[in-house]
């Protein structure tokens, strides 16, 4: 069997010696048949090396001879390969002539050979070194014949493997001369095997034979990776650098020549987690990962799915879902495909073990069953696990150490140059039909978008464009759409300004209402300290953003009740123009328990971890920690919660300032407060009347002359008023007849203890 059927047009180079009919035969020991030669007897000389053997008047076949004393003079012996490959008959008259190789075209460069255990029964895990393989393949059948089709027997390691000649590339001839080769390769149907010719071992396609070394299959040499990904096409954008980190834990071991990979003694990643706030890409981003991948169909289970009533069946869902890799690993060992499953939700099946008081413990045994299956002692290495969640402090930390979910990948909020990225995503299709209008300015956008997630600026996108089609539609006694208009139907900027106002508001964005409420009626900058409270919040605000030293800073705005802290805490979060901007107040937390009130005020500081700069306000802390003088009493879990997410710096890359207000310093001073925060401003009343007269202007409710009235009564007075009250004072008075409003508010201002013939008025 050293040679590929040729057709009579094909028949190589002239014979040596006539044509002689001879009758084919059974090869007659095994030791024979192993050398892929044809057998004659030793008195048929006339044939020396290789013959061309005529099956039928269109069949030939060429073929490398050897004589042995065993064989009948007039016939010619084949082994059992090679009577199947020619299909050749014993006791068959077969034409035989002899065969000159011309060296110029037809010596072997490369060629590949398919590979196989010959029995079924000898099959077994053990790895077989390709590279030594080829060099005895080429000293045992050096000069040899070969055709494409080929089959043939090859005893290595004391094991018989089944071959298959899939491809021949000639030699380039001036290799043969010694000079360098001119790189032109071109194929051939039969060729002479040289000492050095290059031979390529490929597993069959169903094979469980393990190859390790170089000579080995060209599938094993092919990328993991398909080469037409791009993530932009598949719909994910401002993901670049998680994706890079992925594929350099993940991917990177996949793709390298695997027996470099093996010489290391480098294991793969078997397990992912992806978590991060809702809608910013991870279910969309396994998935793609499926897709980038030269693996099987990406398996994608929801993890409540998993779960069932009946006892064991959840186990069993379990193992259902690694059958598949289980039994082609046990098939093909190290030669099997990767095998992906996903877990969306993944915390619903793997919540820390024995942290459900009263559970019937189906979630232990669920994860037990999961933690078995993907390192366990019957190990698999042909698996990738990726697990979604929300929440990865709910799941059990065996889960999470290297070897099972080892790479941590957080999928937050997407930067400026991201948003960018997404929004072109999703107008893509627009742009391509000229249905987005020339005003629209995706950078603008993405701009105003701080602290949007993916999901949310593709809703944006909708909402824009239902905007943009309700123009064209006519709202009378029925809904119809304008034909004629509806043809030049483009979204503006307009719609996209409009959604952004009034439908799509980011999860972990500013609330402006919440905080608008606050600065009601604006700051009035009454005199000097108020100006001066303002100028050193910027500076706050400067020093979060630009120090790379104080990730964190914290100021506490103390002083009497009703001087407007909240307002200038809210004024100084809004004027930062963060991202992220949340006020934690008690009105928020009223009638929630101890607990429930720890959990709050926690999840609003996580949030502001997830945005790069955020600012969180905590309004009046003493009313948050339940505090009241009689006893005195204060909820002390509160305040142990509060003192820690105070003095907790954020993730690294995040900035947070924290602005706290109260009306008790000396309590917070008691509970050892004062200390959790980077400064301390001061905003004090009113204490003088040029003050109260100039409050009495900016907030114009009294005309010129009333003012004067005011402002010469209070001249030799002291005053001592916060602003908030002023404010509820001047509005109360000025609901009087012109005439009554100045006495009204100076008789107000008395009942208030807000004058007085003292320098200095204590509240």
């Amino acid at each position: 069997m050293a040679g590929r059927r040729v057709e009579n047009s094909r028949s190589g180079t002239s014979s040596t010696s006539g044509e002689q009919t001879l009758q084919a035969g059974r090869c007659p020991t095994d030791e024979l048949s192993l050398t892929n030669c044809a057998v004659v007897s030793e008195k048929e000389s006339q044939f020396e090396h290789h013959v061309t053997v005529r099956t039928t008047p269109t069949h030939k076949f060429v073929f490398t001879v050897k004589t042995h004393q065993s064989v009948v003079p007039g016939t010619i012996a084949f082994s059992l390969p090679q009577r199947k490959w020619a299909g050749i008959s014993i006791g068959q008259d077969v034409e035989v002539t002899g065969y000159n190789f011309d060296k110029s075209k037809q010596c072997v460069g490369t060629m590949i050979v398919e590979i196989d255990f010959l029995q079924k029964k000898s099959v077994d895990s053990s790895p077989y070194d390709s590279d030594k393989m080829a060099a005895e393949f080429i000293q045992h059948f050096n000069s040899q014949a070969f055709s494409v089709g080929q089959q043939l027997v090859f005893s290595f390691c004391e094991k018989l493997f089944g071959l298959l000649i899939k491809d021949i590339e000639a030699m380039d001839p001036s290799i043969l001369k010694g000079n360098a080769g001119s790189g032109k390769k071109h194929n051939i149907d039969i060729g002479l095997l040289l000492g050095n010719s290059q031979v390529v071992f490929e597993k069959a396609e169903s094979s469980s034979l393990t190859l390790i070394g170089k000579a080995k299959t060209r599938e094993s040499r092919q990328s993991i990776i398909n080469p037409d990904w791009n993530f932009e096409r598949m719909g994910i954008g401002g993901l670049d650098k998680e994706f890079s980190d992925i594929f350099r834990r993940a991917f990177a071991s996949r793709v390298f020549p695997p027996d470099i990979v093996e010489q290391m003694g480098c294991k793969h990643v078997k397990g992912i987690l992806l978590f991060g706030p809702p809608g910013c890409g991870k279910t969309l981003m396994a998935r793609q990962i499926g897709k980038m991948l030269n693996a099987r169909e990406p398996k994608v289970v929801n993890g409540p799915e998993i779960l069932n009533k009946y006892v064991g069946e959840s186990e069993a869902n379990i193992r259902k879902l690694f059958a598949d890799a289980e039994d082609e690993q046990k098939r093909l060992g190290a030669n099997s495909g990767l095998h992906i499953i996903i877990f969306d939700e993944i915390d619903a099946i793997c919540k820390q073990r024995g942290s459900m008081a009263g559970s019937t413990g189906v979630h232990d045994t669920v994860v037990n069953q999961l933690l078995s299956k993907i390192d366990g002692v019957e190990q698999l290495n042909n698996i990738l696990v990726i697990g979604m969640t929300n929440r990865p402090d709910l799941i059990d930390e065996a889960l999470l150490r290297p070897g099972r979910l080892e790479v941590k990948m957080e999928i937050g909020l997407p930067d400026e140059k991201g948003r960018v990225q997404i929004l072109n995503i999703h107008t893509a299709k627009m742009r391509q039909f000229n249905l987005l209008g020339s005003d629209v300015d995706v950078s603008e956008l993405a701009a105003e978008t701080k602290n949007y997630s993916g999901a949310e600026l593709e809703g944006l996108v909708r909402a824009a464009q239902s905007t943009a089609m309700n123009r064209h539609i006519k709202a009378s006694a029925t809904v119809e759409v304008d034909l004629e208009k509806a043809v030049n139907l483009q979204v503006h900027r307009d719609d996209f300004l409009a959604s952004l106002d009034n439908d799509i508001k980011p999860a972990f964005g500013t609330n402006s209402e919440d905080y608008a409420s606050y600065i009601m009626n604006g700051i009035i900058k009454w005199g000097d300290p108020v100006t001066a409270v303002l100028d050193d919040g910027e500076l706050l605000v400067q020093q979060t953003k630009n120090s790379d030293r104080t990730p964190l800073v914290s100021v506490l705005l103390e002083g009497p009740p009703n001087s407007g802290k909240t307002a200038l805490a809210a004024k100084i979060a809004e004027e930062s123009q963060f991202p992220f901007i949340k006020i934690c107040s008690p009105d928020k937390m009223i009638g929630h328990s101890e607990i429930a009130k720890c959990q709050a005020i926690k999840k609003i500081f996580e949030d502001a971890y997830k945005s790069q700069l955020s600012c969180v306000v905590v309004d009046d802390i003493e009313r948050l920690l339940d505090y009241v003088p009689i006893g005195p009493r204060f909820s002390n879990l509160v305040l142990q919660a509060l003192l820690v997410l105070l003095k907790k710096p954020p993730p690294k890359g995040r900035k947070l300032l924290i602005i706290g207000t109260t009306s008790r310093k000396d309590v917070l001073q008691e509970m050892e407060m004062l200390d959790a925060f980077s400064t301390t401003i001061h905003i004090p009343n009113i204490s003088r009347g040029e003050q109260l007269v100039e409050a009495l202007e900016m907030l114009g409710s009294f005309q010129e002359k009333e003012r004067a009235a005011i402002a010469k009564a209070v001249k030799s007075q002291a005053v001592w008023i916060g602003i908030k009250k002023l404010t509820m004072v001047i509005e109360m008075a000025v609901q009087m007849d012109p005439e009554y409003r100045v006495s009204k508010f100076l008789t107000l201002l008395r009942e208030q203890g807000a004058l007085g013939s003292d320098k200095h008025i204590a509240i």
